[in-house]
This record gives structure tokens, sequence and C-alpha cells, in this order.
């Protein structure tokens, strides 16, 4: 009898134990993910043009890190938030479509705090005049010209 119940209380502190690990799992995970209004300014709108260094295609949000060249000759990096894989792919923007060395142009918001160097992107834009509805969030749906491009699936 003690056997069982020693048994039934280490079940017990294992389901405990599992069911910390997915609350603090989740709580991470809801941590991490954002609003368009917590961390990006929807009055300052930016144009960013420069090219591609890294992509990050992960969720919740992809990240395309621009080269871009400043007025005095020297370079920064930004980084632009895009929607997810998933949400990019069905728009037909596909990872092989943002290799780094790729210039594109970048329509978006700026960060709240002016002093990152990040943006929320709205569109992608590139050097044939192709341009494709980023999906993130809280800047508006695709316009015509976007929605025959993700018809046809290209980048």
């Amino acid at each position: 009898m003690t056997r069982l119940n020693g048994l039934r209380r280490s079940r017990l502190a294992l389901g405990g134990l599992l069911a910390v690990a997915l609350a603090a799992a989740w709580g991470a995970a809801a941590v991490a993910h954002h609003a368009f209004g917590a961390e990006f300014d929807k009055d300052a709108p930016i144009k960013l043009k420069g090219k591609i260094v890294r992509l990050e295609w992960v969720n919740p949000h992809t990240w395309i890190h621009l080269e871009i060249a400043r007025d005095d000759g020297s370079t920064e990096v930004w980084m632009v938030e895009g929607g997810t894989p998933n949400v990019l792919l069905r728009r037909g923007l596909r990872r092989d479509c943002l290799t780094p060395g790729t210039v594109i142009v970048v329509d978006g918001y700026q960060a709240k705090d002016h002093s990152l160097k990040r943006a929320n992107g709205r569109d992608v834009t590139f050097e044939d005049g192709n341009k494709i509805f980023m999906g993130s969030s809280g800047t508006g749906a695709p316009d015509e010209a976007q929605r025959q491009n993700i018809e046809r699936g290209r980048c």
C-alpha cells in the first residue's frame, strides 16, 4: 500500500512540474509576441532602401535585416518586422526571394523608440518593381496590384 501511494505522489509531482513548465513556456511566448501599437508608431512612416544582410524566417514574425547607406557614406543595419512565414508564403513572398545581397525597398512604420533601427514593414518592393504586402500586423491590407502578385505567387 505504501509503495502505491509513493507512486501516486511521484506521478502527481511530475504532472505538477509539467504543468508549471508548460505555463512558463506559454507565458514566454505571449511576452515575445506584441501588438503593432505596442512597439511601432503609426504616425512615423518610413521608407528604407538597402541590401538584405540577414533574414530571420521564424514565428511569430519574420525579420529582414537591411544595410542602409547614410548621407555621410556610412551604413547602418535596420531590422524590419514582417508577418509570419506562413502569411508571407500565402502572399507570394518566399524565403528564397530574400537572399542576402538582394536590394529592396521597404515601406513601413518606425519603432516608437526612434533611437532604435527597427521598423514594421508594410510593403517590400524589388528592383524589378514587383511589390508584395509583408503581412505584418496593424498596417492595412494588400492593394489590388499586390493581390495580383499573391495570385501569381511571385516575388
